[in-house]
């Protein structure tokens, strides 16, 4: 599956230098176990329940690679909160013979920041002229926020980048997220890797992809029909009436 090509063949956890696999962030089971851990040159998945670490491990890797903790490109230097573990700097990443020409990590959960920073950055005059250009035109806060996280995808990435995406899927209705598999497809034709951690079982669904689930004993690579929200929403939505009952203890 490797191909040197790829902007980041595998993620490997400085085992040596860990001071202590007893507390967090190492104290997580897929980072104790950790070694190294390939990705796929196009598109790889991170999935798994809440609390297994997949927004501590893609956050880690963003922050390596030279992004902004907070999210956006390489560029952005805003902080609000210093919220993000020391991880980043027990990990290498192993690059490939490429250099992305673009780059973007999208964190839905400090987005809100990042729409305020861009602001911020063409009222002060930001380099290049106006930012939000590259975002659509229109100000992220003035769109719903479904509407300015897919302004995101639609405009800003421009392809044969490495991209880095917390929970896409977090603004996006069903259509929408069907949307986003579309792009994802135009910007892997445009020699473009995507790294994702989601909770869903529309954008995983992209067939030409790696999954990686995490759990409570480690880290391992999975078939799609393998997740658990595959199964979990197949599951409710042919046995609605029942998966209610049992649910709502009838």
């Amino acid at each position: 599956m490797f191909d040197t090509r790829q902007y980041i063949r595998s993620v490997q956890l400085l085992r040596d230098k860990v001071p202590r696999f007893d507390a967090y962030p190492f104290s997580l089971p897929a980072i104790r176990n950790l070694h190294e851990l390939a990705l796929h040159p196009r598109v790889t998945f991170i999935v798994g329940e809440n609390g297994t670490g997949k927004s501590t491990l893609l956050e880690a890797m963003a922050i390596a690679w030279g992004f902004n903790a907070e999210g956006g490109t390489s560029n952005f230097t805003f902080a609000t909160q210093a919220s993000h573990s020391e991880l980043n700097e027990y990990i290498r990443l192993v690059k490939g013979t490429r250099r992305p020409r673009d780059g973007f990590f999208l964190r839905a959960e400090s987005f809100y920041n990042l729409a305020t920073s861009i602001e911020q950055l063409d009222s002060e005059g930001g380099p290049g002229g106006k930012v939000i250009a590259s975002y659509g035109g229109k100000s992220l806060h003035q769109m719903s926020h479904g509407e300015s996280f897919f302004a995101v995808f639609q405009n800003r990435l421009s392809g044969n980048g490495l991209y880095i995406l917390d929970e896409p899927e977090a603004a996006l209705s069903p259509v929408r997220q069907m949307a986003l598999i579309t792009r994802m497809h135009e910007l892997v034709r445009r020699n473009s890797q995507l790294i994702i951690a989601t909770h869903s079982p529309i954008i995983m669904a992209y067939p030409d992809s790696l999954i990686l689930q995490l759990t409570r004993s480690g880290i391992q690579q999975v078939d799609y029909e393998q997740t658990e929200h595959y199964s979990v929403m197949k599951e409710f939505a042919n046995n609605r009436p029942k998966m209610l009952k049992i649910l709502l203890g009838e």
